[in-house]
């Protein structure tokens, strides 16, 4: 054994005096101080049978974790010696755990190690093993570890002591960034949190940026936002700012976007009202404030959604008597929207009412200035186009210039130039000459001031652009006939029976044959006989409505679903609704069409009666298939059906009865083949189906 291994004289004397009397705090301290220049491997075989001796001795465990510290400071982390250093701590702290020093050594430790999980445990053995009067020393170190995830322990320690400022700016502090609550608290709960103490402790927090840090908070949120803004005009009323308070109140008003907020801000105000003018003893602002309630409602509303022509509308409604505001309301209303996402109301319609509006005041120039802007505006839809030049030429009618009425219709009638490089090819522009409504008023126009050849031009070139309707025709053939041009009336009606079929060529029909009988008699016979059979011929439609009912009894049982597609396609072409549903009711009653295809007619049916607006014939229908065939379609068709045209009522009811088939665990029961199952449905009058 090496000399320095030998124990010298000074050391025999320690151990004698540490053996004499082991309990002897000091005997063993001093035993350690004689060491101090030694190696650290000689001591620690002392510092263990010192803290065996003494294990609650705080100066011991101090100086023996101190020097293990040291030890391993200039090594990697992965070197064994520090597991021994954290076993170490774990032993010290069985005895040491009411020590805030011990603690705050270890967490150190632990932290320097980035030992996460081990790290947030000791953390919270330690607050829970200390007196709380001793946690500000251990939150100095966990907020600079991890600032955000003890956050919450520390306000709600922050907050039991009444240190309200800091307790506030710690929160705010924390919710500045991306935080996520360990308690399960949303951000919104702790934004609640944090503006309780804000306002209900105006005074205490001052110093702090109470105003920059709501408005932190508003910024964050688009809804449920009323409470900030009440809150932030509270604090201000508690500093004795009262003017600063209804600052804040008129701009939340203007800012939220949903009337729940606005609703909440005005209901405050309201009664922030009522006090200040029981103290003036004046009513005069309260009365103002409820004044302007539907204006800043109507606001919000906007707000929502800009393109909201029908609250444009309302709004200068609101501005009644006063021509200013909605000249400038209007003027608004046609720069922000944009007509491809209008709704409520077509676009062209601001754009027609500010015209009038400057009408009613005499001021025709910038009511034509308006509708020329107007009519350059691409609508979603032509007939809204339209609509804008038959105002336009309504009001010059109005004002006796009919001169400019007409040329204005006959440009607006007009196809447009292929090299315009104004218009692009998509726009309402290119498809506007060929606008029924636009042409019936333009041939209107000509009858009224215009001259009998330009009349007939204009029906003329309706003909030509083939969209003419049945009482073009008659209208057409009326003007002709009042003039004496017979013939050519009756080749107009000749042209109409070719252009359109049954039923809506009967009136041209029963129009054509009166006036043919009534102006020749009998001088014409043979012409008439000819007319009465080309009306017979077009009558054949009759005849093959019969063969196709004869081969719907005949054809077998798996065929008839798709003769009676057949039969209901050529029936809705030629009679519209009334008949076609009859077909309908025939094929679902039918003991020869199977259930499968009965689901499938069922939907055809629904669809028709939807198609023309018929929505209680369609819910009925599908109320009826869901009885004898659960089937997915059904439902889906159901389903969508409700979500565009239902009310809680109906689409309860639709879940009931879906319940009902569906959740039972029974089969749907077979359809009856006795009495009609559309007895039941609404008998509202029949809308013509145009085609199939």
């Amino acid at each position: 054994m090496a000399r320095t291994m030998y124990p010298s004289s000074e050391d025999l004397i320690h151990e004698k005096l540490v053996k004499r009397n082991p309990n002897c705090l000091q005997s063993w301290w001093s035993y350690l101080i004689s060491k101090s220049h030694s190696p650290f491997n000689e001591r620690l075989a002392i510092y263990e049978r010192a803290l065996k001796a003494h294990p609650d001795s705080y100066m011991l465990w101090e100086a023996y974790l101190g020097e293990r510290l040291d030890l391993v400071k200039d090594l990697d982390f992965t070197y064994p010696q520090y597991e021994t250093l954290n076993d170490a701590f774990e032993r010290s702290l069985v005895t040491m755990h009411q020590m805030p020093t011990i603690w705050l050594m270890y967490l150190e430790n632990l932290t320097a190690q980035k030992l996460i999980t081990r790290t947030h445990e000791t953390f919270d053995r330690a607050f829970s093993a200390l007196h709380v009067t001793q946690h500000g020393r251990i939150w100095e170190v966990c907020l600079e570890y991890d600032p955000v995830s003890h956050a919450e322990d520390f306000v709600e320690i922050l907050l039991k002591y009444g240190r309200w400022k800091e307790a506030a700016e710690n929160l705010a502090t924390v919710l500045s960034g991306e935080f996520q609550s360990r308690k399960g608290k949303s951000v919104y709960s702790l934004w609640m949190d944090l503006l309780d103490v804000l306002v209900h402790h105006a005074d205490e927090v001052s110093g702090l940026d109470v105003d920059g840090i709501i408005r932190k908070g508003i910024g964050k949120f688009m809804y449920e936002v009323s409470v900030f803004w009440t809150s932030l005009a509270d604090y201000y009323m508690r500093k004795d700012m009262v003017e600063k308070a209804r600052d804040v109140y008129e701009e939340g008003m203007v800012k939220v976007v949903t009337m729940r907020d606005f609703n909440v801000i005005f209901d405050v105000y309201s009664r922030f009202d009522v006090a200040k003018r029981m103290e003036l003893d004046d009513d005069e602002e309260e009365e103002e404030l409820m004044k302007r309630r539907p204006v800043l409602a109507n606001s919000v509303l906007l707000r929502q959604n800009p393109h909201n022509v029908e609250q444009w509308h309302h709004r200068v409604k609101l501005f009644e008597g006063d021509a200013e505001k909605q000249i400038l309301t209007y003027t608004e209303a046609v720069s922000t929207v944009d007509p491809m996402k209008a709704v409520g109301e077509s676009p062209h319609t601001l754009f027609v009412a500010l015209a009038k509006l400057y009408e009613s005041h005499n001021d025709l120039v910038d009511a034509r200035a308006v509708l020329e802007k107007a009519v350059q505006v691409n609508y979603k839809d032509v007939d809204h186009m339209a609509c804008v030049w038959c105002e336009w030429a309504e009001m010059e009618v109005r004002h006796e210039n009919f001169k400019g009425a007409l040329e204005m219709m006959r440009s607006a009638t007009a196809a447009p130039w292929p090299e315009a490089p104004w218009i692009e090819p998509e726009q309402v522009h290119m498809e506007l000459y060929k606008s029924l409504r636009l042409w019936s008023f333009y041939v209107d126009l000509e009858k009224s001031v215009g001259t009998l050849e330009a009349t007939r031009d204009a029906y003329e070139r309706i003909l030509e652009l083939r969209i003419a309707t049945p009482l073009i025709i008659l209208n057409y053939g009326k003007l002709l006939e009042e003039n004496d041009y017979f013939e050519e009336a009756f080749k107009v009606y000749e042209r109409g029976v070719n252009m359109f079929k049954y039923p809506q060529v009967k009136d041209i029909w029963v129009t054509y044959l009166t006036r043919f009988v009534e102006i020749y008699g009998k001088t014409k016979v043979e012409r008439a006989r000819e007319l009465f059979d080309n009306v017979v011929l077009s009558d054949e439609t009759k005849r093959a409505m019969e063969i196709y009912k004869e081969a719907m009894r005949k054809v077998a049982d798996e065929k008839k679903l798709e003769m009676y597609e057949m039969y209901i396609v050529r029936a809705a072409e030629l009679f519209g609704v009334k008949e076609t549903r009859e077909i309908f009711k025939e094929a679902v009653e039918s003991s020869g069409v199977s259930e499968d295809d009965v689901t499938m007619m069922c939907i055809m049916f629904a669809e028709m009666e939807r198609s023309v607006g018929e929505i209680d014939r369609a819910r009925g229908i599908y109320r009826y298939a869901s009885q004898f065939e659960d089937s997915q379609v059904v439902w889906e068709k159901w389903h969508e059906l409700e979500t565009e045209h239902s009310n809680e009522d109906t689409y309860r009811d639709m879940l009931s009865v879906k319940q009902t088939v569906s959740g039972s665990g029974l089969r749907p029961v077979k359809k009856s083949r006795s009495g009609s199952p559309f007895e039941t449905l609404p008998t509202s009058p029949v809308k013509k189906m145009r085609t199939m």
